[in-house]
């Protein structure tokens, strides 16, 4: 497909071990969610939930990649993808969320990795994306500490059961999102409102990250670990202002609530008068652990933000105030421009730590054409975030790999199934696949990739 071809000249930066993959997550594609034992998630109960989600859509079927698992492989087999990135279901492999496993639910994984290999796709395995067994919540869930605990003793069972085949470990998927989404505005499960609830959803998300760090150490297992992160760039719309007091607020906010107690095993200053204060809850040790070293960062990225200075009563004292000529359907700036930038900002400030691109992608109104779908701006974004991160590369970042998000159409938490991330084109009236024009591109990227290594 020659519409947006990456030259040779712009592939050739990326590595010849360099990892181009695509992403999913449980509750969003597996259904099934009554079946063989699994638990209900905080998910099932918020998607239950009046009002929660876009036309009461929920995850009870999803997809049906439960049942649809060994088709959806050889399609990306057929598209040249060569590492996928899942996540385990807390609640399908432990439903009480204690140690009472369900064998069935380990069963099924076993099942989707040997197949995983068997078609040479290598999968990298994320074991907290968001579906938290509502047994927990029960209890307190993050906000409990204990939680920060049951889910070290889960990722040590995990560990020892699939880590002969998993090379790449990922802790939790995007924390910002569980402790802001889902406690601070309520627009994610569980969908409490507060900045003291979400202060201590960060801090024990983050402590049982580091646990989970120790326990990989600790008992020796093969292979990589680290965690994913949503990050955005942050500019001032008027530097030398007070816009640089709005710009470095949103920062904290966003990136460095996160970045800093991993990288730096403290938290920034400022987030004291952001969100209240975190001293409280941090017990000796607790920053040790969450600054354990990891051998990756991955890095969910889809925008970027300008902020001016505005003086309203908002804590960040920031206004957004980002460009909208160019959004996607979720109506978010489009900036591959802000993927460099956000890459040399980690390079410089917290290292040369190895990064993947754990997520990068876009929703846009796809239409079914007989049996195709022309999703020309989709292909348009991917182009131009993998030219910068090529120029990233180029100059001197350690970029290993890019995720495009996401493999598939699916349950698009709040939104239900009104917003289409993915490469290929679900039908949920039949559930039938249809391979968009942006999975094609990609296979061709791939391909081209593959053929300037020999």
């Amino acid at each position: 497909m020659a519409l947006y071809r990456l030259d040779e000249q712009v592939v050739r930066q990326f590595p010849k071990d360099f990892m181009f993959g695509t992403a999913t997550a449980a509750y969003q594609i597996e259904g099934a969610a009554d079946e063989e034992g699994r638990g209900r998630s905080i998910w099932d109960v918020f998607s239950e939930t009046p009002g929660k989600t876009h036309n009461g859509d929920h995850g009870k079927i999803a997809i049906d990649h439960y049942h649809r698992f060994q088709d959806d492989i050889q399609l990306m087999k057929e598209l040249g993808i060569q590492n996928y990135r899942f996540s385990f279901s807390w609640p399908r492999l432990f439903p009480q969320g204690n140690e009472q496993r369900n064998p069935l639910g380990f069963a099924f994984y076993d099942r989707l990795i040997d197949e995983l290999i068997k078609n040479d796709i290598k999968p990298m395995a994320t074991l907290y994306h968001w579906d938290l067994p509502a047994v927990l919540q029960d209890d307190g869930g993050w906000e409990n500490r204990e939680t920060a605990y049951r889910f070290a003793s889960y990722a040590d069972a995990i560990y020892q059961h699939f880590g002969d085949r998993i090379e790449k470990w990922i802790t939790h998927n995007e924390p910002w999102c569980v402790s802001v989404l889902g406690n601070l505005t309520g627009e994610h499960a569980p969908g409490y409102q507060s900045a003291k609830k979400a202060l201590t959803v960060a801090h024990h998300v983050l402590l049982s990250h580091g646990l989970a760090v120790e326990k990989f150490r600790n008992g020796g297992y093969k292979g990589e670990i680290g965690i994913t992160l949503n990050l955005s760039p942050v500019y001032a719309q008027n530097p030398g202002t007070l816009d640089d007091v709005a710009r470095r607020n949103s920062d904290v906010f966003t990136n460095r609530w996160f970045l800093d107690p991993i990288f730096k095993g403290e938290y920034p200053t400022e987030l004291h008068q952001i969100l209240g204060p975190v001293e409280a809850m941090i017990h000796e040790g607790d920053l040790d652990k969450m600054s354990l070293p990891i051998d990756f960062l991955g890095i969910n990225y889809y925008m970027p933000a300008i902020v001016a200075f505005e003086e309203d009563g908002n804590p960040l004292k920031a206004k957004n105030v980002t460009p909208r000529d160019r959004l996607t359907s979720m109506g978010w700036p489009v900036s591959g421009e802000g993927l460099r930038d956000l890459l040399l900002m980690i390079k410089n400030e917290y290292g040369s730590i190895p990064l993947y691109i754990t997520e990068n992608g876009a929703a846009y109104d796809d239409v079914l054409e007989g049996d195709h779908v022309h999703d020309e701006e989709r292909i348009h974004y991917l182009y131009d975030h993998l030219v910068e991160a090529a120029a990233a590369i180029s100059q001197g970042v350690n970029l290993k790999g890019y995720f495009v998000w996401s493999f598939i159409d699916n349950f698009e938490w709040a939104y239900g199934y009104e917003k289409r991330f993915g490469i290929v084109y679900c039908d949920y009236a039949t559930l039938r696949r249809i391979k968009k024009d942006s999975a094609f591109w990609y296979h061709d990227l791939i391909r081209l990739h593959q053929d300037l290594q020999y």
